[in-house]
């Protein structure tokens, strides 16, 4: 499977889906212009990589922020990793940003997907 390895920038968030460095992970600030086409291509590889997944698949966000065009995408992906068989969820937050640990929170009720709040 292709990487998607796409470098953060102020308005949009780090992301890098390897499959074969079993590297999967969105970390910074999330506000891009057009979050939809922002997010397709993320969309897309998880879709095709639930065909044929890892025996285990962690995904960690590092959201520092997002708006809320946003969350709205990252439900989806969210939503799309129930497709992955062993699926996990990591929701990193700082210890000190409550907001950031409160949506990890209210993510992970809506997913049917293992999800661990990590502070740090």
């Amino acid at each position: 499977m292709e990487i998607i390895n796409l470098e953060g920038t102020e308005d949009t968030p780090k992301i890098i889906l390897d499959k074969t460095n079993k590297i999967f992970e969105i970390s910074g600030r999330s506000l891009p212009e057009d979050s939809a086409e922002f997010y397709q291509p993320i969309l897309d590889w998880l879709a095709e990589y639930a065909k044929d997944p890892l025996p285990e698949t962690i995904f960690d966000f590092k959201l520092e922020y997002f708006n809320t065009a946003s969350s709205k995408l990252i439900l989806d992906v969210l939503t799309s990793l129930e497709d992955i068989t062993n699926a996990k969820v990591h929701w990193y937050f700082y210890e000190e940003d409550e907001d950031m640990e409160e949506a990890g929170e209210e993510f992970s009720e809506l997913v049917d997907v293992e999800f661990e709040l990590m502070p740090y």
